[in-house]
Parts: C-alpha cells; sequence; structure tokens
C-alpha cells in the first residue's frame, strides 16, 4: 500500500489527482474500467474525500466519466476530441513559441542549447528509448521559456491528452524520429530567436503529429475490419 506522510489537505488533493490522471495516461486504467471511490483510498492510504474530488476534477477535463449504475469509469477518447485538441494546441503552442523567441535571455539559451546538444547525440545514437522519453521534456522546456505561466499551464493540460494518444501516432514507421527532428529545428530556431520560422516549424510539427495519429487509427481499423 502506498503510503503518504500526513500533509496539508490541498497537497493531498493534488496527488491524488496526479497519481490518478498517471494511472489512466500510463494505461493502467482503460477506457471502461471502473475508478472505486473506497478501492482508491485504501490503495493510496488517504479518505475519500481527495479521490472523489480528484475524480470529479478528471471528469471535468473528459478522462473519466460517471455511468448509471456502473460509477466512474475511464471514458474513451473520441478522434474527434484527439483532432480538437490538436485544432487548439496548434495556436497556443506556436503563441508559446513566438513569447520564447522574443522573452529569450542569456539563461534560457543556454538551457535551449543543452537540450538541442542532447537530442542530436540521442538521433545520432539512434536511441529510440531516449527520443521516446525526451517528447515530453523537450515540449516543457519550450513551454517554460515562454515565461506565461497561465499559457503554461494550460498547454500542460493539453500535453496529458497527447501522453494518452502520442504513442500510437509514434507507431507509424519512421514518425518518433521525424517527430524529435521537428522538435529540434523548433529549438533552433527558437534559440536563435527567429520567430517567425519557429512558429511556422511549430504548425508543421503538429499537423505532422495529428496526421501520423489518423494515419494509424485509420490503419487499426482497416485491420480489425480485415480481421472480422
Amino acid at each position: 500500500m502506498k503510503q503518504w506522510a500526513a500533509e496539508d489537505l490541498l497537497s493531498i488533493r493534488e496527488r491524488a489527482y496526479f497519481y490518478l490522471k498517471n494511472l489512466i495516461l500510463e494505461g493502467e486504467y482503460k477506457t471502461g474500467d471502473r475508478l472505486v471511490e473506497r478501492e482508491l483510498a485504501e490503495r493510496l492510504n488517504i479518505s475519500r474525500t481527495p479521490i472523489r474530488e480528484a475524480l470529479f476534477r478528471l471528469e471535468s477535463q473528459g478522462f473519466v466519466k460517471t455511468v448509471p449504475r456502473k460509477g466512474v469509469v475511464v471514458a474513451e477518447i473520441s478522434t474527434e476530441d484527439v483532432v480538437e485538441v490538436f485544432t487548439i494546441l496548434s495556436s497556443l503552442e506556436v503563441l508559446a513559441v513566438k513569447l520564447a523567441a522574443q522573452k529569450l535571455d542569456d539563461r534560457t539559451k543556454k538551457e535551449l542549447d543543452l537540450w538541442i546538444d542532447k537530442i542530436e547525440t540521442a538521433l545520432e545514437e539512434n536511441d529510440e528509448e531516449h527520443i521516446s522519453h525526451l517528447h515530453i521534456e523537450v515540449s516543457h522546456i519550450l513551454y517554460r521559456a515562454a515565461k506565461s505561466p497561465k499559457l503554461y499551464e494550460m498547454l500542460v493540460d493539453l500535453m496529458d491528452y497527447i501522453r494518452a494518444f502520442a504513442d500510437i501516432g509514434h507507431k507509424v514507421a519512421g514518425r518518433m524520429d521525424e517527430a524529435m527532428r521537428e522538435h529540434l529545428a523548433v529549438l533552433k530556431a527558437v534559440s536563435d530567436q527567429e520567430s517567425e520560422m519557429a512558429e511556422y516549424l511549430t504548425k508543421i510539427h503538429i499537423e505532422h503529429s495529428k496526421k501520423a495519429y489518423l494515419d494509424s487509427i485509420d490503419s487499426i481499423k482497416s485491420n480489425k475490419k480485415g480481421e472480422a
């Protein structure tokens, strides 16, 4: 059983929320699985109140839903939801890289250049596992570089949805490597304060990611029809 030290209620609420969300994003709980307050409270060794509040918050974000006579279950993210998220993400990421380029200071530039070196090394070594881990980290680096806390918060929430289905798009042959090279190009543009180029490259990256996801979904559906 997970043991948590007695902390203030707000901290426990936040930790319960992020813990449950990660269980969904990492696939431990899948679409249709029930989330029972009592069982989760026992698992986390906390009261049911923060669990109930975490589930309510997750439902407002579309990760779970309440089903009559069944209770709270993990919600299915539809293709339409994914396309909508990509559309919103594109606009907000373009704004983020624009602000990052405009607000670039010596400290941020040094950090970006370090990440550029990390990515180039991972690509040269063809280290797929490392590249996979770098994808989310690089996004956070760019979001922080915008120096806009509210924008960062909105983008991180959207990235949680991306985590839920990014792996599907990465199954398209060569997409993971291609996406990392796109990230690299954006980082370089921001580091050089080429704002318009960074915006353009970001739009292209999001469009490619959306297409890879949709192509993968079409492939999965075709295979299911073939097996029927």
